[in-house]
């Protein structure tokens, strides 16, 4: 008995050493400029490369680049660390484009841009980069950009949004079905499965802006009407998917 107590706490340690060095080799991982890395995926995900039209499955430690289209499995959940260390999360039955990875450095402003077509993102920017330039999580009726801050987006099937703001401040801008923005990153492709995503909608003077504090929320029809907006509730918010996210928040500070 006493052995197999022994065994059994050898293969723990064992266990945690692996998961430890997993997870540091995943973080040293050398980003390009304009590449992000698959930090964790729990469950499954398939990738579309620019001008492909094959969708191949995604896993940890692959490299994703602008152009690229994504999609996550039922019960699945995806981690993306951007070259300037912030990190994108999506839920399960997410479809996303990567438009613009760009870190940025002296010459040139960090421009990192995604696009959601369905599903939940969390975007969590690291604010000690202090790069100017702008990060972006668009759908189509709506653009979210930010400097600095923790917040999500929700995008359903019909178009409509619902966006929080757990730390800093987000401009959101948006209101109707505006013109695709051009030159588009890749030629229409016929593809498999689901139709390409879409670009977001063109912002025009017209449109509505709002800036969005810490614990407010903004809901967009799809339409592209916007409600005002409102705080939020810890409560109200609560779920699995808010407690993963600020868990792997945590996990990253």
């Amino acid at each position: 008995m006493k052995r197999t107590v022994i065994f059994l706490f050898i293969l723990f340690l064992m266990f945690i050493c692996f998961h430890e060095a997993d997870a540091k080799q995943i973080m040293e991982l050398k980003i390009g400029r304009g590449e992000a890395i698959v930090s964790q995926l729990d469950g499954s995900a398939q990738y579309l490369p620019a001008g492909k039209t094959i969708w191949m499955s995604l896993k940890a430690r692959d490299i994703l680049k602008g152009g690229y289209e994504v999609r996550t499995g039922p019960k699945s959940r995806l981690e993306l660390i951007m070259p300037d260390n912030s990190a994108v999360r999506f839920a399960d039955g997410s479809h996303f484009k990567i438009l613009q990875i760009e870190a940025g450095d002296e010459s040139r402003p960090r421009d990192i841009k995604v696009h959601m077509a369905v599903g939940k993102s969390w975007a969590n920017l690291n604010q000690a980069a202090g790069k100017p330039g702008r990060f972006e999580l668009t759908c189509p009726t709506a653009v979210a950009g930010v400097r600095g801050t923790i917040y999500r987006m929700n995008v359903e099937q019909d178009k409509s949004a619902l966006i929080r703001v757990y730390d800093g401040q987000v401009e959101v801008t948006g209101g109707g079905k505006g013109e695709e923005r051009t030159p588009a990153l890749v030629p229409p492709q016929k593809i498999s499965g689901p139709k390409p995503i879409p670009g977001p909608t063109k912002v025009s003077m017209e449109e509505w802006t709002f800036i969005i504090k810490s614990m407010q929320q903004i809901k967009i029809a799809a339409d592209g009407s916007a409600e005002k907006p409102r705080d939020f509730t810890v409560q109200e918010d609560r779920d699995d998917w808010v407690d993963w996210n600020k868990g792997r928040d945590s996990e990253l500070k």
